[in-house]
């Protein structure tokens, strides 16, 4: 059994390397997985990779399977799809999800990975980590037939909320960004797109992910009396600043925050793994194929990651292919 891997880390903030990697031993009720594909998730991993996550926040911002500390070194990342090579018989040869960072072959517990629908392609699989997000989101927000949405921020959070939005029966859902080029997404995810200046008032309910001091502002002045702003953006060491005079008060505005790391409106009636596997079914729609922007290898994240962070390589999910 190969027991070597080369994993991606960060060696100090805005540098990364390949290292090498030695397996442990996979136990009874471990797997051994070998990575097909991973995926960028470009907001919170650029994040990273600058050394942005203030250190109030080092703990909880930990992904499941890290290595190392913030700022660095660090081993980072939570989108990764691949086959089980050694563990049960029920998981041998299956293509699962894990929250995982981007390494080409590793060894977690087989209760740590999540089989991938026969009717989900892997590559689109790697997308699971953001609906389930999106998701959690929206189990916060808990729109209602009919309602009037808009999303501020077409991000891959933002666009993930907004693929899972579509099919709620009646609803009118719009995707606001200040990039005009956001609009094929929208148009592939069968909602409708706006600038912010062009928006449609009136929202029942705002989600916002665009991480902006006027993404918020705008959202809050997009609500009808009585309507909600749930919070997706993650600001990291940024202070961020909100009106709340004017029209806040008077119309009985709210803003709420919505974290993945907890399941607080469903608590006790749906588990970790009900909302991963939710958020793989729901993949089975090709629309979400628009979230996918770019790809490169396994060996060249070193040079793509300080573009993905900087901007210079535009993306929502780049993803990552292992040969």
């Amino acid at each position: 059994m190969e027991r070597d891997a080369l994993a991606f880390w960060i060696r100090s903030p805005g540098e990364g390397e390949i290292r090498a990697e030695t397996l442990p031993e996979p136990g009874p009720d471990d797997v051994l997985v070998r990575t097909v594909c991973s995926g960028v998730s470009r907001g919170t991993e650029a994040l990273v990779f600058r050394g942005g996550v203030p250190e109030s926040q080092h703990e909880l911002m930990r992904a499941p399977f890290q290595d190392g500390g913030f700022p660095a070194p660090v081993k980072y990342g939570y989108l990764n799809v691949g086959v089980v090579e050694h563990g049960p018989a029920a998981l041998l040869g299956r293509p699962v999800f894990c929250l995982y960072p981007h390494q080409t072959r590793y060894v977690v517990r087989a209760a740590s990975v999540t089989p991938v629908p026969a009717d989900v392609p892997p590559e689109r699989a790697v997308l699971a980590g953001t609906v389930e997000t999106a998701v959690n989101a929206l189990w916060d927000a808990a729109p209602l037939v009919g309602d009037r949405v808009a999303v501020v921020g077409a991000g891959m959070v933002g666009c993930a909320v907004a693929g899972v939005l579509r099919g709620l029966p009646g609803a009118s859902v719009q995707l606001v960004d200040t990039d005009p080029s956001r609009a094929a997404i929208a148009k592939a995810l069968g909602v409708g797109f706006a600038a912010p200046q062009d928006a449609e008032g009136g929202c029942d309910l705002v989600v916002h992910a665009s991480a902006t001091e006027e993404g918020l502002t705008r959202s809050l002045e997009l609500l009808a009396p009585e309507g909600e702003v749930i919070e997706l953006s993650w600001y990291g060491d940024r202070s961020v600043a909100v009106r709340l005079g004017e029209f806040f008060h008077s119309r009985r505005l709210a803003v709420r925050s919505s974290q993945v790391g907890a399941i607080p409106a469903r608590r006790g009636r749906r588990s970790f793994a009900d909302r991963l596997a939710l958020a793989l079914r729901l993949l089975a729609d090709p629309a979400f194929d628009a979230l996918i922007t770019g790809e490169s290898a396994f060996t060249e994240l070193p040079e793509v990651m300080p573009r993905l962070a900087d901007g210079t390589l535009p993306a929502l999910c780049h993803r990552i292919a292992y040969t």
